[in-house]
């Protein structure tokens, strides 16, 4: 579990935890990675997404430590810089989008994915936002990315359906975290028009993903699920 230390991916991991799994979640903070780690009775380790070099050496350590390979893949980062002007972003933000949105969970993917093809059973997972239906005004550079990692991991699963392997996304709404902090004035404001009449709690993106995880979604794979409270109008 990529940015396990806090908000969604700390969430999803203590809920992978409850249901027997062995975790090991990575940030880019010793400190808040090994706190978490010890509150939820994970494995903590240190990876910068921006490095995507190290995730081959990310996969392999989890792996020697965990005492065998990795079956689950839960790929998190956070949202890239926002701004009203979606043409006022520099080359090195686009670059850094990327980077962290499409590099880093595709080279993990890379990594982990052979041991799970060969043993016919692996569960990927890519935590995004609602914005790949409908764009969010100042989130330029979360809407393009994050679409090209949709469309990534709607490739994939169709190539690796046969060897046990699903992979899918979540679509997350406004979601109780800290990143609101960031986009709205207060968590208030952040609630209003939502279908559902409030924000949706970590605790059920973490059910949502714990689901996509397990043997019963064996069948569930290349889609997007949508955690929103009807917040999206699309069909």
């Amino acid at each position: 579990m990529t940015g396990g230390s806090r908000g969604i991916g700390a969430g999803i991991a203590a809920e992978l935890a409850r249901e027997g799994a062995r975790v090991a979640i990575a940030s880019r903070s010793r400190e808040h990675v090994d706190a978490t780690a010890a509150q939820i009775g994970a494995s903590g380790f240190v990876y910068d997404s921006a490095d995507v070099d190290a995730a081959p050496g990310l996969v392999a350590e989890v792996a020697d430590a965990l005492g065998g390979p990795v079956e689950i893949l839960v790929t998190n980062t956070g949202g890239p810089p926002s701004g009203p002007d979606p043409t006022a972003f520099t080359r090195d933000q686009w670059e850094d989008a990327y980077r962290d949105l499409v590099l880093a969970p595709l080279e993990l993917i890379e990594a982990a994915l052979p041991s799970m093809r060969e043993r016919r059973w692996g569960r990927i997972v890519n935590v995004s936002s609602s914005s790949v239906r409908e764009p969010i005004d100042n989130l330029m550079l979360s809407n393009v990315h994050r679409s090209a990692a949709l469309s990534a991991f709607k490739t994939l699963a169709r190539a690796v359906a046969a060897d046990g392997v699903t992979l899918n996304t979540l679509l997350t709404g406004r979601i109780a975290t800290d990143r609101l902090v960031e986009l709205y004035p207060s968590m208030e404001a952040a609630a209003e028009g939502i279908p559902a009449g409030r924000l949706g709690t970590v605790e059920e993106m973490a059910a949502v993903a714990a689901f996509l995880c397990s043997d019963r979604a064996s069948f569930v794979t290349g889609e997007a699920v949508r955690v929103d409270g009807a917040m999206t109008r699309g069909v």
